[in-house]
């Protein structure tokens, strides 16, 4: 039998967690994947209505709208994403585990940040807002956007951008570089392909060489990594393929060189195009915090830019290791810890 959810409490909460891990499962009933954010609002809304905060919402397009809660004018920033990817995936309870899509990913961070700023209330403090922005899974179009509210930003110390990272500050995350791999080659019969080019052996020519390339290291960051995402050529088995195409995405580190050597290594019959590019980012380090490299990209590189000095910290419960997998999930130990660390850091920022 599955086990009985917990039962909301009206805020504020003797036992905050557990109010927090309601308002999750909550959330995540809801399929708010990419694209389809607006479904979160009937009860994103109201949650933060009930917390006393001015709520405000931009749509970027039907369907899609960025959220800004504020108490007071801000001297600090939360943010997280509200879009999660696809498939949507229900709710299931294992003893203290939640699985669902957006378990941590990131609508875990969403109600541990509300439950750390509820913390905060309950203290007497005020002056921070919360931000959540759409399509952080994919282009990143709330993020760019939320420049909007720039001038509400203009006293805040610091962001506090919410992702799965164990409850580690991210000692910064890598740059990305998607690129575009294609060959021409000249079609024939199957038959006689000695008439012919094919394109699709150029490519995987190519691509064995690249496996071969030095990956820069970066001691904050880690090392540099990359994926081979998708592989197209060819019309049939009996004809040579005239065209290949690879998807690669690179994970970038400072001092990096393998673009440069993955052009170096371009067949005569290859073309190499840059689809998307953003630099490495560096985060600080804070006395009393552990951090750690971080795998992911996130919104914090276009958000930082909200704060006056560009502080940030890059933090939430959950691993990125479940994350986007069918077996998503957060402990509800995982989960109040996730509380402590986000009222922790903002205590950090608001009374330095």
């Amino acid at each position: 039998m599955e086990p009985k959810r917990p039962s909301r409490v009206q805020d504020p909460q003797p036992d905050p967690a557990m109010a927090a891990w309601a308002l999750l499962a909550d959330l995540c009933a809801l399929d708010s994947t990419t694209g389809h954010e607006a479904a979160l609002l009937p009860a994103l809304v109201p949650a933060l209505e009930a917390r006393g905060a001015r709520v405000e919402l931009r749509e970027l397009a039907p369907g899609r709208s960025n959220v800004l809660a504020t108490w007071g004018e801000p001297e600090l920033l939360f943010s997280t994403h509200l879009d999660t990817v696809p498939p949507f995936l229900p709710v299931r309870l294992e003893g203290d585990t939640l699985f669902a899509r957006g378990a941590c990913d990131a609508k875990g961070q969403l109600v541990a940040q509300l439950a750390a700023l509820d913390r905060l209330r309950v203290e007497g403090r005020t002056g921070f807002a919360w931000l959540g922005v759409v399509g952080e899974e994919t282009d990143s179009p709330g993020a760019k956007d939320a420049g909007h509210w720039a001038g509400r930003f203009t006293r805040c110390r610091a962001l506090i951008n919410g992702e799965p990272t164990e409850l580690k500050l991210a000692s910064g995350q890598r740059g990305i570089q998607n690129l575009e791999l294609s060959c021409r080659g000249r079609a024939a019969h199957g038959g006689t392909p000695h008439l012919g080019h094919s394109a699709i052996l150029d490519l995987l020519d190519w691509l064995q060489a690249m496996k071969a390339l030095p990956l820069a290291q970066d001691p904050d960051l880690g090392s540099e990594v990359w994926n081979l995402g998708t592989l197209h050529g060819g019309s049939g088995m009996n004809i040579v393929p005239d065209r290949a195409q690879a998807l690669v995405s690179l994970r970038t580190v400072p001092g990096s060189t393998f673009r440069r050597d993955l052009e170096a290594l371009r067949p005569k019959s290859g073309e190499m195009r840059l689809l998307l590019e953003n630099a490495p980012c560096r985060y600080p380090a804070l006395p009393g915090f552990p951090r750690a490299p971080v795998p992911f990209g996130s919104d914090a590189p276009y958000l930082r830019g909200l704060i006056p000095d560009g502080t940030v910290a890059l933090a939430g419960p959950g691993s990125i290791a479940v994350a986007h997998t069918d077996r998503e999930h957060i402990a509800l130990a995982d989960l109040r810890a996730g509380i402590d660390l986000n009222y922790r850091l903002a205590k950090h920022f608001l009374e330095q």
